[in-house]
């Protein structure tokens, strides 16, 4: 799915209402009505609204929602922010609709003086400002969202809060919080950032039958990984197949005390369907690994407590996955240098192979096509501080071109940062997934899947992908508070079966 700017979807409206054809009136209306079944299907009916309203077009759409509800016979006040301009011709005419309805009550805000008390338990439909604003808001705009903000009341958005940048940082700046955002057609980077999660909330995505094929045309900064996503990257097994044909993957990890993320990460891998698994650990890792997981193959280092020389030819091997339960000895780092510099193909590096890497003046080369999995404080140590989630994505965009290599930065929406400028987040995830040896299960995950032959940009994706699949459906079993990283693993089978279903069904 792609993900638009501002301007891009004005101009996807503007290319709806010449071509469908529909005036721009009746496309708000059909906006509005969306957001009011929303409003009819989660019981809000029952609720006081108040709905408070700008100039422009956002103020507009807020105006036939009015309308529509007291068509209904809620109960509604409408609040309009006056500035002594008459607004867009749209708020005009549904204005001039409002007042065919002399049950709804009208206020107009000048000043402080005119701000309401709002009752907790009234809704509250924010429609100041929509996605054409492009500063911060000041004055009396700004005392009205800190007003609407500290009433308690629930608050909903309509398209995106109001004070809230489409695809810039807003840190700082008046921002409506809401609840829920009912915004339209397609997805917002903003919804996709973690420093904005206390102003949309829930954000619900309505279809309002924008023009499919100005969409075809457009190309976008930004994609959302969904299932028809993924459908077109999974490859389906050959049923004469054999383990030769899937792969030898060979995991580089763990520590005395952290051999935990080598069998997480060793086992991830295996369940992502790779061939053949080999793992090299320092000795007091042997009988765990052996034990734990009898399925894959186990070198041990010269070291008894870390990682300190890597001497097996490791070119025979398709993937390598490095970094989970490693620690930051030196002679890990230099092996880590070496292995570097001597292996041609992608690798998989997390964890503690970045953090030892980040310890280093320069970054040394990587194979080209490698996939790098830092957390925000792991990016930071390697690239260094970021003011704002924006100016990290846009910095991650630029190390990966300069660095030939992907970028997984992980999160909520975990953001896949390409050698081309291509950026992805991703859809699927959930807070549960916070917990320790997440990032070890994904980093067998997309071993297993280079060693199997997908592309770089192929295993990052689907990688991602089914790695947070598995962990909604792990969820679902277990809670978010209760699920733990070995979850994941373990239900990444449901996560395959399910989305294989879907492939099935759509070929």
């Amino acid at each position: 799915m792609k993900i638009l700017s501002a301007e891009q979807i004005r101009q996807w409206d503007q290319y709806t209402i010449a071509n469908e054809p529909i005036t721009s009136i009746n496309l708000m209306d059909r906006a509005a009505g969306k957001c009011f079944d929303w409003l009819d299907a989660n019981g809000y009916f029952v609720h006081h609204f108040s709905i408070f309203c700008g100039k422009g077009n956002n103020g507009g759409d807020g105006l036939a929602i009015a309308r529509m509800l007291a068509e209904r016979n809620c109960s509604l006040t409408v609040y309009i922010l006056e500035f002594g301009h008459p607004g867009t011709s749209d708020f005009q005419t549904n204005l001039a609709r409002m007042h065919q309805y002399p049950s709804i009550d009208i206020h107009y805000i000048q000043d402080e003086n005119n701000f309401h008390e709002l009752p907790k338990n009234e809704i509250v439909i924010d429609a100041l400002f929509g996605s054409g604003l492009t500063r911060p808001l000041e004055g009396i705009t700004a005392k009205l969202v800190e007003h609407i903000n500290n009433s308690g009341s629930e608050i909903i958005a309509i398209d995106i809060p109001s004070g809230l940048s489409v695809e810039q940082n807003s840190k700082g700046n008046s921002v409506i919080k809401a609840m829920h955002t009912l915004s339209f057609q397609c997805c917002k980077p903003a919804f996709l950032v973690a420093e904005n999660s206390e102003y949309v909330g829930e954000v619900h995505v309505l279809d309002i039958g924008l023009d499919p094929i100005f969409l075809q045309t457009l190309k976008t900064k930004y994609e959302l990984i969904d299932e028809a996503f993924v459908r077109n990257i999974y490859q389906p097994r050959n049923r004469f197949a054999h383990k030769g044909n899937f792969g030898h993957a060979l995991m580089i990890a763990g520590s005395y005390g952290k051999m935990g993320a080598a069998v997480l990460s060793a086992k991830a891998c295996l369940r992502s369907g790779t061939g053949l698994v080999s793992c090299h650990i320092p000795k007091c890792g042997y009988n765990i690994l052996q034990t734990s997981l009898p399925e894959a193959m186990v070198m041990t280092d010269i070291h008894s407590s870390f990682i300190s020389k890597i001497e097996k030819e490791i070119s025979k091997f398709d993937a390598l996955g490095i970094g989970p339960g490693m620690g930051t000895a030196s002679e890990t780092r230099v092996a880590i240098k070496k292995l570097l510099s001597s292996y041609k193909k992608p690798v998989v590096i997390d964890a503690d192979a970045l953090n030892n890497l980040a310890m280093e003046k320069k970054l040394p080369s990587l194979p080209p096509g490698s996939i790098l999995t830092p957390h925000p404080k792991e990016f930071d140590r390697l690239f260094g501080e970021s003011s704002n989630d924006f100016n990290r994505i846009e910095k991650a965009l630029i190390k990966a071109k300069l660095l030939n290599c992907f970028i997984v930065l992980k999160g909520h929406h975990t953001f896949i940062a390409t050698p081309s400028g291509k950026g992805f987040f991703n859809s699927t995830g959930n807070a549960g997934m916070a917990t320790a040896g997440s990032g070890d299960v994904l980093t067998g995950i997309l071993t297993g899947l280079l060693a199997q032959g997908y592309s770089s940009e192929q295993s990052a994706v689907l990688g991602i992908y089914l790695h947070g699949l598995a962990g909604d459906i792990a969820a679902d079993k277990f809670s978010q508070e209760a699920m733990i990283a070995g979850d994941i693993t373990e239900c990444l089978g449901e996560a395959f079966k399910s989305f294989i279903s879907l492939v099935r069904m759509n070929t």
